[in-house]
């Protein structure tokens, strides 16, 4: 993904009103960002704790999403598996992420879902730079390269139901 700048990722929301985009929490560490590593660009929002943001890099343009998920509750034991890069997390890992869906359908209030890495790291995880607790990635015989390539098509898949 290439570097983008304030500017590009607010106008990138195509699933909330053009006042929400303007007031959401961008990061401001963008300078710092792994651009040369990221499938795309995830934060949560510091202020909402319910809120996060995905923004993906599509045929030459981006495509941010605004999404919601329910309050983490702890003392869960299971895992979970992440729907886009496969990796397992422990209790609050990961969470369904909803985002309202674009035009007419997301006005009346129906959404999509998606089980995610809830600190939304998934291009980290499978190129091995970020590290899940033991046993969160799978051994595969597939390539960190062709790993690359089904999250981002996973990814894809969630963004063509909106």
């Amino acid at each position: 993904m290439k570097a983008w700048t304030e500017q590009d990722i607010r106008a990138s929301f195509v699933n909330c009103s053009k006042g929400e985009a303007k007031r959401l929490a961008v990061p401001r560490d963008l300078a710092e960002r792994p651009w040369e590593h990221l499938d795309f660009l995830g934060w949560n929002d510091p202020g909402a704790p319910d809120r996060s943001y995905l923004v993906a890099e599509r045929d030459g343009r981006l495509v941010g999403v605004s999404l919601r998920f329910p309050s983490r509750q702890r003392g869960n034991l299971h895992r979970s598996m992440c729907s886009l890069c496969l990796t397992t997390h422990p209790s609050d890992g990961v969470s369904l992420m909803t985002a309202r869906r674009t035009g007419p359908a997301g006005r009346e209030g129906n959404s999509v879902g998606i089980y995610m890495c809830a600190d939304l790291d998934c291009s980290l995880y499978v190129r091995g730079i970020k590290v899940p607790v033991p046993g969160g990635r799978f051994q595969e015989s597939l390539t960190v390269e062709e790993q690359i390539g089904r999250t981002r098509a996973n990814l894809f898949a969630f963004l063509d139901r909106l």
